[in-house]
């Protein structure tokens, strides 16, 4: 048995032993464990739809399961011919090539899609003298000059572009402009680099821009040489050399020559290939046309027009100041009854066949893309005429462009000499000049002496091909050399 002071003493021992121990605790550094537990809860949806229809007849049941109904099959096979035979013939007939199906109201054949100005041009009343598409087909480049200007002139112009398929597209402000020193009086894009255009001046040089330099857009220029025109120039054109790829310049004015130039990279020249010169009295003859020759005792052709025949790449036609329209050709041989005056290159007589001649200048010339031997010209008469290469007479439509500002198409297909569509504007100021995009044909740019250019959207009975349109074509080219 223990004593109360064997207890006592006990009890003292003991909180002893307690105090120390908490006194090494609270000098430990180290805390207690902490105890972690981990604890992941992932929480589920899901839902049921149920969707009960009627119930289906059992032969709908059948064609759904690929079966055929009673007596369906015996059907086709009794029809199968008629059906065969009915559709053969509907492919054959040509009852309905005429019927239009797109609905398109008669009035809605034309619509203008841009009405584009460049306001330095206006204020200072240039013109609209030429109009050409790049090969894109989406940039319109628009040339500025006076069509009325009888003197020489040294007021400044300017070549300008737009993008049409460009977002921020400004009719009222170019993307690019072309400051040139003089009037532009003919233009033509390259056609297979977009950025190269072909120009022709008031002062008889010839230039070929390069558009994607906007600093120095000038590649090369002919500047005044004993080569050069010597007065305006009023056509140009890309002409393919006989180096695949490779592209010459051709430029006619009113002097009466037509020159072929090569470009020199390198040196950044043009260096000229061949030269024509179109003199009266080696003209081929034709009845009615001797009173043309000795018009204003010149002794040259001053030419107006050019274009080449996509046909014949040694084939180009000419039309002249005084209303001559001559068929050419760049194989001749035969020198030029002209005194020499230090061209590099001997003049050739280029001219091999002469049609009835016009009543006036021939401002524009055109080959047909779809048949080999038909061409349009246009002058100051206020007709279009059509022509073969076969025959001098021509068979003559209606007004295509009027000086009361009025653009009219016609349609081969539909034997009329009455307009398929007129083109007013809106304004009754002259079209001076008018080009078809190749790329995209249903849109055509026209320009005018206020200094506009549209941009008009053609339907689709005014673009596309018709069936028999290539036979009918054939027909009037045969009935024109009758």
């Amino acid at each position: 048995m223990f004593t109360d002071e064997a207890l006592d003493s006990v009890s003292v021992q003991s909180q002893w032993r307690i105090s120390q121990q908490s006194a090494q605790e609270s000098r430990s550094c180290q805390t207690r464990a902490v105890h972690r537990a981990e604890a992941e809860v992932q929480a589920g949806s899901s839902s049921t739809c149920c969707t009960q229809t009627e119930t289906q007849p059992q032969e709908e049941l059948h064609l759904q399961d690929g079966l055929e109904l009673p007596g369906l099959r015996d059907f086709l096979q009794r029809v199968e011919d008629p059906v065969v035979r009915e559709l053969v013939r509907n492919a054959r007939s040509h009852a309905f090539d005429e019927f239009q199906v797109n609905g398109e109201d008669h009035r809605q054949r034309v619509s203008c899609l841009h009405f584009l100005q460049h306001s330095s041009a206006q204020e200072r009343g240039l013109h609209v003298t030429s109009v050409s598409w790049n090969c894109t087909g989406s940039v319109i480049a628009c040339a500025y000059g006076r069509i009325d200007d009888g003197d020489w002139s040294t007021e400044r112009s300017c070549v300008c572009t737009w993008n049409l398929d460009r977002r921020s597209l400004n009719p009222k402000q170019a993307d690019l402009v072309i400051h040139v020193p003089t009037a532009v009086t003919a233009l033509c894009c390259h056609p297979e680099q977009p950025a190269l255009i072909a120009g022709g001046l008031y002062s008889g040089e010839v230039l070929v821009w390069d558009t994607s330099r906007t600093q120095d857009p000038v590649l090369v220029q002919t500047g005044m040489s004993a080569d050069s025109h010597r007065e305006p120039v009023y056509t140009v054109a890309w002409v393919p050399l006989q180096k695949k790829g490779e592209f010459g310049v051709l430029s006619a004015g009113s002097a009466g020559r037509v020159l072929l130039w090569t470009v020199d990279l390198e040196e950044a020249r043009f260096v000229l290939s061949a030269a024509y010169a179109l003199v009266p009295q080696q003209l081929p003859h034709s009845s009615g046309s001797s009173s043309s020759f000795k018009a204003r005792g010149s002794s040259t052709v001053g030419v107006t027009s050019l274009a080449l025949s996509p046909w014949d790449p040694d084939t180009f036609l000419v039309g002249s100041e005084g209303g001559l329209l001559l068929r050419c050709s760049f194989s001749s041989q035969t020198p030029a009854a002209v005194p020499p005056e230090g061209q590099s290159v001997t003049l050739r007589a280029p001219a091999v066949f002469l049609f009835k001649p016009r009543s006036g200048p021939v401002h524009s010339i055109h080959c047909s893309p779809f048949h080999r031997n038909l061409f349009v010209s246009a002058g100051t008469d206020g007709l279009a005429h059509l022509h073969s290469l076969l025959q001098a007479p021509p068979a003559a439509l209606s007004q295509a462009a009027t000086g009361q500002g009025e653009v009219q198409i016609f349609d081969l297909g539909r034997r009329s000499l009455r307009p398929a569509a007129t083109i007013e504007g809106g304004t009754d100021q002259p079209a001076t000049c008018l080009s078809f995009n190749h790329r995209n044909p249903h849109l055509l740019a026209v320009g005018r002496t206020d200094g506009s250019v549209g941009i008009w959207q053609l339907s689709h009975d005014l673009t596309e091909q018709g069936p028999r349109e290539s036979s009918q074509l054939e027909q009037i080219a045969n009935q024109v050399a009758e």
